[in-house]
């Protein structure tokens, strides 16, 4: 009887856009795999489990409501503050889990790929899988909420846009991914890097219109940074499809469009020709 006989045939890279990316797709099944890992393990062990999802951002919008609403005074554009804290959260949230569950794909899984060979984008894309499955669980929590302001008439959502939702998480998730592993691929030489990842994320936050709507600032150069931030323009998008206010730009959209293909192409190629040579080094 003949036997088929299946060979896979692993070579060195020496182009820097030689990236392969139809494995990538040939192991999908890995990505999922990863991607219930990753949800796994995260709420293992744990009494509450995934009600954290719930519990965590509704304490910190607690907390912002407490500082930068009845404190600060900061206004949030007749959006009940509790739908505008919790909703800005999420999407931020999602954005960070997208970027800091990346920084550390080389040093984290260094001995899983000094063992077997698979496509290392697999981790990376598989994290950001994890992150829309937490994403979508703390939605419930805001459209619930949402749904009440709706029936008090406190809100007006744009539902003839409700589906651009969906790209916008396609679109936080290349940014931050791409963000991720750029650092990571760095991180992996000169590891002191990782410790300004923290500091760093939490100065983008709040140049970001996360706590505050884009309303409030005055005109000036303060205003003209923010707005070129490329996380500014899906958060305002978010806001204005489900709570029907946002200041949206289209000088802000283009940068954040250009800086997302930027970092994911370059993250791409860059994480590729560094997974070469990391086990040297980490």
């Amino acid at each position: 009887m003949y036997e088929r006989k299946y060979h896979k045939h692993i070579s060195a890279r020496h182009n820097w856009f030689d990236l392969k990316l139809n494995e990538v797709w040939q192991y999908r099944d890995l990505i999922f795999l990863f991607t219930q890992k990753n949800f796994t393990v995260s709420y293992k062990q744990t009494i509450l489990g995934p009600l954290w999802l719930f519990i965590n951002p509704l304490l910190t919008s607690v907390m912002y409501m407490v500082v930068f609403g009845n404190i600060a005074k900061l206004g949030t554009d007749g959006i009940p503050q509790l739908l505008f804290y919790l909703s800005g959260n999420a999407v931020w949230s999602y954005f960070a889990a997208c970027l800091n569950g990346n920084v550390a794909t080389f040093t984290s899984n260094a001995r899983l790929f000094g063992k077997v060979y698979f496509p290392r984008l697999t981790v990376p894309i598989s994290n950001v899988l994890c992150s829309v499955i937490r994403f979508g669980i703390q939605m419930l929590l805001v459209v619930i909420l949402l749904g009440y302001y709706i029936w008090k008439g406190a809100v007006s959502p744009h539902w003839e846009a409700l589906l651009l939702i969906f790209l916008l998480l396609l679109w936080l998730g290349c940014m931050g991914m791409g963000v991720g592993i750029l650092i990571s691929s760095v991180t992996t030489k000169y590891r002191d890097l990782s410790v300004l990842v923290g500091f760093g994320m939490s100065l983008w936050m709040y140049g970001t219109p996360v706590v505050y709507p884009m309303s409030i600032l005055p005109e000036g150069i303060l205003k003209k940074i923010i707005l070129l931030n490329p996380v500014t323009a899906p958060m305002e998008m978010f806001r204005y499809i489900l709570l029907g206010e946002g200041n949206i730009l289209p000088v802000s959209i283009g940068v954040s469009l250009l800086f997302t293909i930027l970092v994911m192409l370059g993250g791409i190629v860059v994480f590729n020709k560094v997974e070469r040579t990391f086990m040297d080094t980490v």
